[in-house]
């Protein structure tokens, strides 16, 4: 007797169970559709879901559209301020790894001394030192934009 009694207690607190969770799943039905916003009728869903994965880049393997992708187009130099600000200042501005600060007199005077002037700096620029990757890791800027921005580094630093 005492055996179905508890098999009748167990069934009426799983079905108790089973109606609370049925009804959280309908309210939670509900909340959704009530916060999801309304789809535009008429629109094609195909064409939508197009457009939501549509690639974002492409990968080209053709050697020659390379030689083409590489080429820049044409654009103004930029100012030695405009260098410092864009590729130089993220190093030179707190001396990272060693990178003479801007402001620094006595560490861009020992850099003067042992390049052997400004055009050794620029050399050094040029071509990288160290943990400086060449041309400051901008390939696309010019030997006189270069130039421009090691002096404008060493007149902030007062060389």
């Amino acid at each position: 007797m005492e055996n179905k009694n508890q098999d009748t207690v167990f069934f009426t607190n799983f079905s108790a169970v089973m109606a609370v969770l049925v009804a959280i799943f309908f309210i939670c039905i509900t909340a959704a559709a009530i916060i999801s916003p309304d789809h535009e009728t008429g629109k094609d869903e195909t064409a939508a879901i197009a457009e939501r994965t549509a690639p974002v880049g492409r990968v080209v393997t053709d050697p020659d559209a390379l030689v083409a992708a590489t080429e820049t187009a044409e654009r103004a130099p930029y100012t030695g301020e405009q260098i410092v600000t864009k590729v130089c200042g993220a190093c030179h501005g707190v001396g990272v790894l060693g990178a003479p600060r801007i402001g620094d007199q006595a560490a861009w005077a020992t850099r003067l001394q042992e390049a052997g002037g400004v055009d050794g700096v620029v050399k050094i620029a040029i071509a990288g030192k160290g943990a400086m990757p060449p041309r400051g890791g901008d390939a696309s800027l010019s030997d006189d934009e270069l130039r421009a921005a090691v002096e404008y580094m060493l007149r902030q630093s007062g060389q």
